[in-house]
């Protein structure tokens, strides 16, 4: 795990010349993502320039440090990331008469052998998570990679006739000629989803590759971008086949997934909450070990009514495996030290609270000694996990009844006749007026009414008539075009796939974990794994009403029933309660000021979300209000 910046001339009147200093004051910006080693590498000619930082994991060796280049080829790589079946395919490279290696293991060396022997169809055959540069200086091309599902981020921009890419955007920041302003756009769909969808980030002119995607940079300056990889393309529907021949499939990938990501050359453990997803992750992990698995779980002191800890859980999950078990309980005074380090982390705001106890079990596996760990992300979007979503289903079977749209648009008047229309009552049935579906994801934060009241007036005009579904529509269109069961459920699985999960809530793990200098691996999410769960039909994982039917199933006698059949608590925060403790003042003060100096909001709608104590709410904006101190208020 790494952090990589680089830089390609483009054809242009005013020709930039790379210098390592210039690359170096980017790169060293992400320390804290790679703090065993530094590389840079510049051409000769100055148009094109690599550079690294080094969190060693695999082959730890000196061989192994990047920026890397085949022998006797002019291919250059810089990689953040693991590919975990790197020795089986150095295998079948060596097969085919491919022996001249200069290190022992190294996953990255293997890319650049494969991409030699495969071009960028090489891609089909990792299994990883990856962010990469790779420079053919044979054929003047640069390619620019993310992995499948978008574990791993990676930024560009362009300008100054250069194009600039890195791990993280504060990276780009160190670029002097780098413009610090919002895009405006972005800000609109960030108060819908709590993220920025991709290709857009909050900055006006850096962009984030999507998820699945390679770009190409050719010589002459012309850029391809191109979505390699879909699920849909990889699924192969399971119907005909029995829950339980279905469960002990599934049960089986999973158990590879998890094996898979143990390989490693330092400590790894296992981030357990208590939850089936963690507590599975945590029984997979010790199969077959003859050293106790390390667990590491966050509380929080005192009790409260929006979150109730679940360490009593975790602890005794991790005496079901023998595990050498870690905790904290965090307190209000924790968070609130921490804020000004997670927005600095952050580099664009990720609005969920859940950055806060990421971070703090990150420090603490680290603290221990370990460096990477294996997380429970993805589950709950791949078989129905949130109660919620069992809401959304129900809501979306109601619209589908044959009511006439004028009957609907009839509904939405008198809504707005009893002042209801900036609930979320009257956004889901403008929705279906509108013939959209009721889920626009896992994460929603302000309808779209009352987006129009909470933006300043000047956006308020700009964004009229305007809504988030403009961001949406595409994945839309993908997965009634692709899916081969175009089920309501298998759409709300295809949306968080393609936006909250890869911006949202596996950047909070990318960004928290890499923060403490900790890798995050996430087995529910192998490409395989996902692919096999996406060839379920709906029927399977809806069974009987249940939520995560069948993956309750494949894992019952893995982990213990009292798990399994435990009422469903996501990992949270208490922000409702804090909110009305310290946090609420800080967030009074800082949102105050941030309305007095900047043109995004209404002064007067902030302030009256204040007094009427919405938490969760006011936390969305002052992580936007505290990201635009950091980032732009320079």
């Amino acid at each position: 795990m790494c952090g990589i910046v680089g830089t390609v001339v483009l054809e242009g009147k005013n020709r930039f010349t790379v210098s390592e200093p210039y690359l170096t004051r980017m790169r060293d910006v992400m320390q804290h993502r790679g703090p065993d080693g530094a590389g840079v590498w510049i051409a000769p000619e100055g148009d094109i320039g690599l550079a690294h930082r080094r969190l060693a994991i695999i082959d730890p060796s000196a061989s192994a440090n990047q920026p890397m280049q085949l022998v006797n080829d002019d291919l250059w790589i810089v990689f953040n990331g693991e590919i975990y079946n790197h020795e089986e395919i150095r295998k079948e490279l060596v097969s085919l008469g491919d022996d001249h290696w200069i290190t022992d293991h190294s996953d990255t060396e293997m890319i650049l052998h494969a991409f030699r022997q495969w071009g960028i169809d090489c891609l089909e055959r990792f299994r990883g998570m990856f962010a990469f540069a790779l420079w053919d200086g044979r054929n003047r091309q640069l390619w620019l990679v993310r992995d499948r599902i978008g574990i791993k981020p990676l930024y560009y921009s362009q300008h100054h006739g250069r194009l600039v890419f890195a791990s993280e955007i504060k990276a780009l920041l160190a670029d002097p000629d780098q413009k610090r302003s919002v895009h405006e756009e972005s800000f609109f769909h960030y108060l819908s989803f709590l993220t920025t969808p991709a290709p857009q980030t909050l900055f006006d002119g850096i962009k984030k590759l999507p998820a699945g995607t390679w770009m190409r940079v050719d010589a002459d300056g012309s850029i391809r971008q191109h979505r390699y990889y879909d699920v849909w393309d990889h699924t192969k529907p399971l119907t005909g086949r029995s829950d339980a021949e279905i469960a002990e499939q599934l049960l089986e990938e999973l158990r590879v997934a998890v094996q898979l990501r143990k390989v490693s050359d330092v400590p790894v453990g296992v981030f357990l909450s208590g939850g089936i997803d963690s507590s599975t992750n945590a029984a997979l992990f010790s199969e077959g070990s003859s050293t106790p698995v390390q667990t590491f779980s966050i509380g929080y002191q005192g009790e409260y009514d929006s979150y109730q800890n679940e360490l009593h859980h975790a602890r005794f999950m991790a005496e079901q495996v023998g595990a050498d078990h870690h905790e904290r309980q965090l307190n209000i005074d924790d968070l609130l030290d921490f804020l000004p380090s997670m927005v600095h982390l952050q580099d664009e705001p990720i609005a969920d609270p859940v950055c806060v106890p990421v971070y703090y079990v990150s420090k603490l596996a680290r603290d221990n000694g370990v460096i990477v760990c294996q997380v429970g992300e993805g589950a709950d979007e791949l078989f129905c996990g949130y109660p919620t979503w069992k809401r959304s289903l129900t809501l979306q079977s109601l619209d589908d009844l044959p009511v006439p749209r004028l009957l609907k648009r009839l509904g939405l008047g008198t809504l707005q006749m009893l002042r209801k229309d900036r609930s979320m009552q009257y956004e889901w049935l403008r929705r279906g007026a509108m013939g959209q579906p009721i889920f626009w994801g896992g994460a929603e934060a302000f309808t779209d009414v009352e987006k129009q009241r909470l933006l300043s007036p000047r956006l308020r005009s700009t964004f009229s008539g305007r809504t988030s579904w403009e961001a949406l529509q595409p994945v839309r269109e993908r997965f009634l075009k692709q899916a081969w069961e175009p089920s309501h459920l298998h759409w709300m699985t295809y949306l968080d796939l393609n936006l909250r999960l890869p911006e949202l809530l596996l950047m909070r793990v990318d960004k928290m974990s890499m923060g403490v200098s900790l890798e995050g691996r996430v087995p529910f999410l192998d490409h395989r794994f996902v692919e096999l769960a996406l060839s379920i039909p709906t029927e399977v994982k809806l069974r009987d009403g249940q939520v995560k039917h069948i993956l309750k199933r494949a894992v019952r006698g893995v982990i213990p029933d009292t798990l399994i059949d435990r009422k469903k608590q996501g990992f949270g925060v208490p922000v409702y309660e804090w909110f009305f403790d310290r946090l609420g003042d800080v967030s009074k003060t800082t949102l105050d000021r941030f309305c007095e100096r900047t043109d995004f909001l209404d002064g007067d709608y902030v302030h009256n979300l204040i007094e009427r104590g919405e938490g969760p709410k006011i936390w969305y904006l002052l992580n936007f209000a505290l990201w635009w101190e950091e980032f732009c208020n320079v």
